[in-house]
């Protein structure tokens, strides 16, 4: 299959949206009332719109798949 995406490309957005954006927000909104970091619930909204976007485009990518020749 071809995919809009480069197959690098689609295995980052896949890594970032699974594990590491979800991870790092977790991180930051349980520490920052701790640390008194601004912006918590900012950053828990960006992240969220971050991550739907990113699964979007990978949704995108995996619906417009195309086969390649000879498949």
């Amino acid at each position: 299959m071809q995919y809009v995406l480069p197959d690098r490309l689609y295995q980052i957005i896949k890594w970032l949206v699974a594990l590491v954006i979800p991870a790092a927000t977790t991180l930051y909104v349980t520490l920052a009332p701790v640390w008194g970091w601004p912006l918590a619930e900012q950053v828990a909204k960006t992240s969220a719109a971050v991550c739907t976007f990113l699964g979007a485009v990978m949704g995108y990518s995996q619906v417009t798949a195309k086969k390649a020749e000879g498949e």
